[in-house]
């Protein structure tokens, strides 16, 4: 394996020629680079103002066997499963081409290798900022009993409050959002609430569009005052059902590991560990 083997590209239609495939055949692993193509795809590249895009395929013998992508140079790497030497080669590849990276962030194996491969390359310390969970729904099992209420689909009057709950949620994780609402991680997908008996939302979630037969359920976010009460697990069997209902085949969500009882409540409703995963921040060291 050399590292001229990946095939680097800042068109998005070369790339997904042959890449879109590649990430559609393991969609719950491929879960949120899905879901930023088919953004890119239908929206087109933000305008970051530091320059294009990257993407990559690693490809040999004309099987491709790794993809990953860069919004900007001042965005991080997101590349699928590599084994340790297929890190090795894209850092090498990046780090004498002079690519800039910010920070990686992929399933934890993956994660780490190129964490420590990035290192050996450029002298950029790596930071692990954050840890998660990733969980593929198994057998819905709602909650019994459920609490009285009922959900309800947010529409284009309820954005006031979705937008609010969005960006609790963020603040409550260390997220910071970008200004506008477009920009936003949040702005693309569709949201229920849990309400009470008379009408008072207590609890909201959000899931992606059905891509390569795989929805993410996230955000999952009840205030403070209306926790343990089993809201949260009202709204996400909400959601769950629904995306069943389009014939998803892949249900996926994320947790802080951290989190036991998030980590619980999902796991009663059914969902199942598949990997973890990890985000590490890179120093300021340049390409040698």
């Amino acid at each position: 394996m050399r590292p001229d083997d990946w095939h680097l590209t800042e068109d998005l239609d070369d790339f997904l020629a042959g890449g879109w495939d590649f990430l559609r055949s393991q969609p719950a692993l491929h879960t949120t680079r899905l879901t930023t193509m088919e953004r890119l795809r239908t929206r087109g590249p933000a305008e970051h103002g530091d320059g294009a895009p990257l993407f990559g395929r690693l490809e040999r013998a004309g099987r491709i066997e790794a993809t990953f992508h860069r919004l900007s140079p001042s965005r991080g790497l997101a590349p699928t499963s590599l084994t340790p030497k297929q890190a090795d080669t894209l850092a090498t590849r990046l780090a004498d081409l002079g690519h800039p990276l910010s920070y990686v962030t992929a399933d934890e194996d993956t994660a780490t290798a190129f964490a420590e491969a990035w290192q050996r390359h450029t002298g950029a310390q790596p930071t692990l900022r954050v840890r998660l969970h990733l969980y593929r729904l198994g057998t819905l099992t709602p909650p019994q009993p459920l609490p009285e209420g009922r959900g309800r689909v947010a529409g284009e009057g309820d954005h006031a409050q979705v937008a609010h709950w969005c960006h609790e949620f963020a603040a409550a994780v260390d997220e910071v959002l970008p200004a506008s609402w477009t920009d936003t991680r949040f702005a693309d997908k569709h949201f229920t609430f849990w309400e009470t008996p008379d009408g008072t939302p207590v609890s909201i979630a959000g899931s992606t569009a059905k891509i390569g037969d795989m929805i993410r359920v996230d955000p999952v976010y009840t205030p403070p005052h209306f926790r343990g009460r089993g809201y949260a697990a009202a709204v996400t069997t909400e959601v769950t059902r629904a995306a069943l209902a389009t014939g998803a085949k892949e249900i996926v969500l994320f947790t802080d590991p951290g989190n036991p009882t998030s980590n619980a409540l999902y796991q009663r409703l059914g969902y199942v560990l598949i990997t973890d995963w990890a985000v590490y921040d890179f120093s300021d060291a340049a390409p040698e």
